[in-house]
């Protein structure tokens, strides 16, 4: 759902995509790591499997991009800065974060905890928009 702004499907200022950032926020982030869904000791419904898993760091970079969109920056900005230095002693991410133990969970090195984190660095500081031509050829096409 945090991707709905980024491949096009609505608008980040929609009042259905601000909506659905609030609810997000209220139900699956805790502070600025955010859960894939909810998970308690019991199977749930989503995966089968029982017992809690961390924070899946690339739904906390997929915020980041979202707040951007939905014209919240500097909230996007503090939390992006918050997650990189979330990395280990070399930049890497896990898949997951459990923050009560505060260490990294699930696979690691995760590639896609990493491709997200590039992209919101690229959301936040000079990516370019659905709305804009590439520049990679360098004649604007």
């Amino acid at each position: 759902m945090l991707l709905l702004p980024a491949v096009g499907f609505l608008s980040g200022d929609d009042e259905r995509m601000r909506s659905t950032v609030e609810a997000i926020q209220r139900e699956l982030q805790h502070g600025v790591l955010v859960d894939r869904y909810t998970t308690t000791d019991e199977a749930n419904e989503v995966d089968g499997l029982a017992g809690r898993e961390g924070s899946f760091l690339a739904c906390s970079f997929w915020m980041v991009d979202a707040l951007v969109y939905c014209g919240r920056r500097e909230e996007a900005e503090r939390m992006f800065t918050e997650l990189v230095e979330m990395a280990n002693d070399v930049g890497l991410y896990s898949e997951e974060f459990d923050a009560e133990s505060g260490c990294f969970t699930g696979n690691f090195p995760q590639a896609f905890s990493h491709l997200a984190l590039v992209n919101s660095a690229a959301v936040l500081y000079g990516g370019r928009t659905r709305e804009q031509k590439s520049r990679r050829n360098g004649d604007g096409t």
